[in-house]
């Protein structure tokens, strides 16, 4: 585990702070320098272990260290009462869980036999990565209101696994679309079936 100075806590960065073993990922990244005070640095950090988020200011005297982590692909089988149930690619045998605290807003973009990305930490899986566009059929998709372009001319539907999207009016039921996981906006229609 290598030092890391508070600013080089970068989007993305894992690491433990001070006395607190727990792993924490940085989520969001702001450096704030005001007048005759020492410069800081704002995040928004997750902690993988509990799946919690909050905001958190790092400062130079602290203690900052990198952590190890090791990622395997796995595949998304089934939610159910509060846990998401993956295994590892190529080895259904090898089953593990993951509450809903812990997956956060990425579950309602999780369908079975989805291809994920793992990331464990002292041999326990602690987090996955979705894709970043990932295609979703249209379950319900209300008829689109002619001369409704106030709102930038877009509408509300839900897709396969529940969620729902704002997409332009052209939506229809029963067509895919792409939609990026990380902001849950539609991107483009996918080509029909």
């Amino acid at each position: 585990m290598s030092k890391l100075e508070y600013n080089e806590l970068k989007i993305g960065t894992v690491f433990t702070k001070n006395d607190d073993p727990d792993p924490y990922k940085v989520m969001e990244y702001a450096f704030i320098r005001m007048q005759q005070r020492k410069p800081v640095v704002q995040l928004k950090i997750k902690n993988l272990l509990t799946g919690k988020s909050q905001d958190y200011t790092a400062h130079q005297n602290e203690d900052f260290r990198e952590v190890e982590i090791e990622t395997m692909q796995a595949n998304f089988i089934y939610h159910n009462k509060g846990e998401y149930w993956f295994h590892e690619a190529g080895n259904p045998k090898n089953r593990f869980s993951l509450t809903d605290e812990a997956i956060g807003s990425a579950g309602q973009y999780l369908k079975p036999n989805t291809e994920i990305k793992a990331s464990k930490f002292d041999d326990k899986v602690i987090d996955v990565e979705l894709p970043i566009k990932m295609e979703f059929k249209v379950t319900e998709a209300p008829p689109a209101v002619k001369g409704n372009t106030a709102q930038g001319g877009t509408k509300p539907v839900t897709i396969e696994t529940g969620a729902k999207i704002n997409v332009p009016l052209f939506i229809n039921q029963d067509d895919v679309i792409r939609i990026n996981t990380q902001t849950g906006e539609y991107v483009e229609r996918a080509e029909k079936a």
